[in-house]
């Protein structure tokens, strides 16, 4: 079977490509098409596929180039972050089980050396006389004299606390995210 061409053909699917049909076409090729069945479905399917195109690219809402570039370095950024991320995570770990430790060591010391310093007369009278006690324990230091057994205690507990204050502050520079 073969189809029937029209001389008029050419002539209409040039005008259709250029999308000046019907509006730049002659009367004489708008009358051929409507009697002509070749190029008559020529214009028909032209038409319903141009229109289907305009329907599916208005559904779509095609977005620019610059945004859809943006969007891929952001989540190339975000997945180095994410990956950079993860030895922070184990720096955090560890940072809290070295104070958990610390803390562990300074209680399990207190309860085998007898907690004194934690009663409540010591905190009330004891730092009423602590300039005192500071001055004299200094001089026994500078004659060479030993220090007396009850300032252990505190000087484990100040160390103690600076050891804490530290890992609290690498664990929070450690999670800042600004």
């Amino acid at each position: 079977m073969k189809l029937a061409s029209c001389g008029h053909e050419k002539e209409v699917r040039k005008l259709i490509a250029s999308g000046q049909w019907p509006a730049a076409s002659p009367p004489e090729l708008r009358a051929h098409v409507s009697r002509c069945r070749a190029c008559g479905d020529l214009v028909l399917v032209s038409e319903v596929f141009r229109q289907a195109r305009a329907e599916s690219v208005a559904a779509a809402r095609p977005v620019s180039p610059a945004l859809l570039m943006w969007r891929a370095q952001l989540r190339r950024r975000n997945t180095a972050v994410e990956r950079l991320g993860r030895p922070l995570l184990g720096a955090q770990i560890f940072a809290f089980m070295v104070v958990a430790v610390a803390a562990l060591c300074f209680l399990g010391f207190e309860a085998r050396s007898g907690a004194e310093w934690l009663t409540l007369g010591y905190w009330r009278d004891g730092f009423a006389q602590l300039p005192q006690i500071a001055v004299l324990q200094w001089e026994k230091l500078s004659s060479g004299a030993s220090v007396d057994a009850g300032w252990g205690g505190i000087v484990l507990a100040s160390a103690f606390a600076s050891l804490v204050l530290l890992g609290s502050v690498a664990v929070y520079l450690a999670t800042d995210k600004s």
